[in-house]
């Protein structure tokens, strides 16, 4: 009997839908011919908590830590029981395995450690699967590969796992026992992940809260020349007062030069005129899905998951959305044209869409190379039928279908000019853009592009005919939302301060991952470290203070960013494991050593009434962690002692259908 373990039970519900042989449902499993399909519900197993490996860690004390395992332990999951029996059952009667785990990093592990966990000592193979529609599944089937060749891709999540177990146990237990010594009655929770993302918003809001505008002032001209009119601006020299922006912060030079401009003639000094193509956005992974949708949508980032795994799951409209690719294959590309005209055949704006496509163009978003273990985000040629379908999904599919769909389109075309004149000894800069060939353009915007400069011909006279100081003033920057959180978390190297750093992580994977980022933003909301705010996200009083009581290492993003280079190397099998996590071993020790309860008493008292207040839940519990009540908190304490001791373990739940499935906490 061949026995095949999916992640969850859509996909093994699509499994045995492409096995040929009528399917059986059985308990926990489904019976094809042979063939047993079986499923996971997300992690069935977890790291062990602290008091597993000695009772006495059922105690918070500060003298325990760190906590260092010798012997990793991994046990079941409270609700995975009943599953757990299933597959040990199964796997007592099967003589080949084959491993169905979604094709990333966390879907290696959580079917490969429930294999090991149940003692499977013989060879497994490994189906990859990243779109759920039955000619793709069986052609998947068709191509089943040795599981060992991804034996590093399961050593690394094996490794984040655990680096996450030693970095949230002990440094939340630090700083929840030094928040005690300080007043503060709750657990802090600390993750290599969601601390240095609250860092982000932390200081993004103490720069706000300490900016101070100044006033500067632009000087614009409107310009004749033989063509027509233009307006152009004036470009202040470096003797006057200039910030780092070159903004004149000074009004009587602008006033002194405005008294003599009415009338005054210059010329054309010098004459950029460049012809452009530009190729149409790429196809979306899941994380510049987000940024998309949540500027266009005002969608969040938690929300936009969920909806693409509802079009995976239940609809099996797109492929496997959890990915960090913006590629898609080559073999893919001859039957795209097929494939989306029968997915928009009943949905008039795609219909729209596609009646200016060339499917035998060779877009530049077909490259094998840049494709690794799974490729962007795209239709999966099964009809769409928007009534069928929420609001959200509606608009999540179109932007979707419209990336790919727009590869197939003509490039933009556009002159842009950039012309500088030179009026009583002084520049003056104008430039425009000109549109010559629409192509995918009209798919992404209706807004009309600011008008072109008329003929120019360098040397030309200028006289001016009207001019004017606009007084602004600078402002402060803008707090982060959803979309400009995740797309922080995607460029992290633009917040890393060492210049060496810096360019290691520029063009690396950023601060978490595709499958992570959405959770994490919601974890913090949910600890009452963020609250959103008219649409922004904005840190609250107790984030602001465990960013000011933790040392600054731990709130910002070098380590994890740098993490997941490692990880990576691990892999592709360039790096052992060990050496990570000895690394990080010796980094926890230091950071350990600067818990101290008066500079968390100095942050607690510095902070109180700074940032919003968290709202309540329903419970009547504060997102901070607070117990309501005296019989609460006795409750919270005996929970604490008993639990790992650390939130950032306890992973993270989605929605499919009427089921929850959960993957351990990656990288929370």
């Amino acid at each position: 009997m061949r026995l095949i373990i999916a992640e969850k039970p859509s996909l093994a519900r699509a499994i045995a839908d492409a096995l040929p042989g009528r399917t059986q449902r059985r308990d926990g499993a489904l019976e094809v011919g042979d063939t047993w399909v079986s499923w996971c519900l997300g992690h069935l197993l977890e790291p062990a908590p602290p008091d597993a490996y000695d009772p006495r860690y059922k105690q918070w004390r500060l003298d325990h830590l760190p906590i260092v395992p010798e012997r990793w332990r991994l046990v079941p999951r409270h609700k995975a029981r009943g599953q757990l029996k299933v597959l040990r059952d199964l796997l007592k009667r099967a003589d080949s395995l084959v491993h169905a785990g979604d094709p990333d990093r966390e879907g290696q592990l959580l079917v490969q450690e429930v294999i090991e966990h149940l003692g499977w000592r013989g060879p497994v193979a490994r189906l990859l699967i990243s779109d759920l529609n039955r000619p793709a599944v069986t052609r998947a089937l068709a191509a089943l590969q040795d599981n060992r060749r991804y034996q590093p891709l399961y050593e690394a999540a094996r490794a984040r796992s655990r680096a996450d177990w030693l970095y949230g146990i002990n440094l939340s237990r630090a700083w929840t026992l030094t928040g005690r010594q300080a007043g503060h009655d709750g657990v802090l929770s600390v993750g290599r992940v969601q601390t240095p993302v609250l860092g982000l918003v932390a200081r993004r809001d103490i720069d706000i809260a300490r900016f101070e505008p100044r006033p500067y002032h632009v000087l614009w001209a409107d310009l004749t020349v033989a063509a027509g009119e233009l307006r152009a601006w004036w470009q202040p020299g470096e003797h006057h007062p200039l910030d780092d922006q070159g903004r004149l912060l000074a009004r009587a030079p602008a006033e002194a030069l405005l008294a003599r401009l009415p009338g005054a003639e210059g010329r054309l000094t010098r004459l950029d005129a460049r012809r452009k193509r530009q190729s149409a956005p790429l196809p979306y992974s899941l994380s510049a899905l987000q940024v998309d949708a949540a500027r266009r949508h005002r969608f969040s980032a938690q929300q936009v998951l969920d909806v693409c795994q509802a079009l995976y799951e239940r609809h099996q409209l797109i492929t496997y959305p959890r990915s960090d690719c913006r590629y898609l294959p080559e073999e893919h590309r001859a039957g795209m044209g097929t494939l989306l005209e029968r997915a928009g055949a009943g949905d008039a704006t795609l219909r729209d869409w596609l009646a200016g496509t060339d499917f035998t163009r060779r877009p530049r978003a077909f490259d094998d190379a840049r494709v690794g273990a799974h490729h962007a985000l795209a239709p999966t040629g099964k009809p769409f039928a928007p009534e069928r379908l929420s609001p959200p999904e509606a608009a999540i599919y179109r932007l979707i279908a419209r990336n790919v769909i727009a590869q197939f389109y003509p490039m933009l075309e556009t002159r842009e000019v950039k012309a500088e004149f030179t009026i009583l000894d002084e520049t003056f800069r104008a430039q425009g853009r000109e549109i010559l060939v629409a192509g995918w353009k009209p798919l992404f915007t209706s807004r009309d592009e600011a008008p072109p400069l008329p003929a120019l011909t360098e040397g030309e006279p200028v006289t001016v005919t009207n001019a004017d100081i606009d007084d602004k003033l600078t402002r402060p920057p803008e707090p982060f939302t959803d979309a400009s959180l995740i797309k922080a978390m995607m460029n992290i190297a633009r917040y890393v301060e060492e210049p060496a750093v810096k360019r290691t992580l520029r063009d690396t994977d950023g601060l978490g991952t595709e499958a992570t980022r959405a959770t994490i933003i919601e974890t913090l909301l949910k600890r009452g470290y963020l609250v959103r705010q008219s649409g922004n996200l904005r840190a609250t009083a107790t984030g602001h203070a465990l960013i000011q009581a933790l040392p600054d290492a731990a709130t910002r993003p070098e380590r994890t960013a740098l993490w997941e280079q490692r990880l990576r190397t691990i892999a592709e099998a360039e790096e052992a494991p060990g050496p990570f996590l000895d690394g990080l071993l010796a980094d926890l020790r230091e950071l350990l050593a600067a818990a101290d309860a008066g500079r968390m008493r100095q942050a607690l008292g510095e902070t109180r009434g700074l940032g919003p207040t968290p709202k309540k839940p329903a419970s009547g519990k504060p997102a901070s962690g607070k117990p309501a009540s005296k019989k609460a908190k006795a409750s919270s304490r005996r929970r604490r002692s008993s639990q790992s001791g650390s939130s950032d373990m306890t992973g993270k739940s989605t929605r499919r259908g009427t089921r929850r499935t959960t993957r351990q906490g990656e990288d929370t």
